[in-house]
């Protein structure tokens, strides 16, 4: 693990230490984000943020509503929201604020080490849960997934290389998500999403995550059989967010 990751779970872990276990209700569309992925089209997850540790602020009190409904206007298949309060200026009330002015499915962008993370995101609104290799193994990446059926929500279960990969695999993970994103020195190359997608079954839904920003990226990781992309960061510092998102997927 990280340095980054062991200083952000040492934090996550004093946060959640006072978590209630909420039960929430089943989704009233249950699995509403992995359905909103399958498809032969490009699939785009766009991403609201108000910082991150690799880019520093990026948007400060984001609202929610107006960049949600400019990700739907200009054609994004979900939202991911990133919840992490400290590092990451984030929020779980984002949640329901973004899904109710979009109409689109919600993924919670988290560090869950905690069942009662899951529940409280649920009962926030998530469709669906990040959930990462790099701090989970495979038993308790398949539990967290069995939890989360139960609601009829998704679990996105993001991977970094080949051993986190066996990981996610070896826990059941139906949505695999790779970042780019090397999480030591923050270097981003598409590479890696090349490298992983060829070792996952045919069968998952393969999201590339972290560095996609033009329509030749799309096309390359698309050709190593992703089809759906979370974009962040170069999203939300375009002027015309739509516009932006129309260009990856058109």
């Amino acid at each position: 693990m990280s340095d980054f990751l062991e200083t952000i779970v040492a934090r996550t872990r004093e946060r959640v230490r006072d978590l209630p276990s909420p039960r929430p209700a089943p989704a009233r569309d249950p699995h509403a984000f992995a359905n909103a992925l399958r498809s032969d089209h490009v699939r785009l997850i766009a991403e609201i943020k108000a910082a991150s540790p690799s880019a520093g602020p990026i948007v400060k009190n984001p609202n929610v509503e107006s960049i949600a409904r400019e990700y739907a206007r200009g054609g994004a298949a979900a939202i991911s929201i990133v919840t992490e309060p400290e590092f990451f200026c984030g929020s779980n009330e984002w949640l329901a604020r973004a899904a109710s002015a979009s109409g689109l499915p919600v993924l919670m962008k988290d560090f869950v080490i905690d069942e009662r993370q899951l529940l409280c995101g649920i009962a926030a609104g998530a469709n669906a849960i990040l959930l990462l290799a790099s701090l989970l193994d495979a038993k308790q990446i398949r539990e967290s997934i069995a939890l989360l059926d139960q609601f009829g929500c998704d679990a996105l279960v993001e991977v970094h290389d080949a051993r986190e990969l066996e990981r996610a695999i070896g826990g059941g993970a139906r949505i695999i998500g790779v970042n780019n994103r090397n999480l030591r020195d923050f270097r981003v190359d598409l590479a890696t999403a090349e490298a992983l997608g060829a070792r996952m079954p045919a069968e998952v839904i393969k999201v590339a995550e972290s560095g996609i920003k033009t329509r030749d990226d799309v096309e390359r990781l698309r050709a190593a059989g992703f089809q759906a992309f979370l974009v962040g960061e170069s999203l939300l510092r375009q002027n015309d967010r739509a516009a932006a998102i129309q260009a990856l997927i058109a």
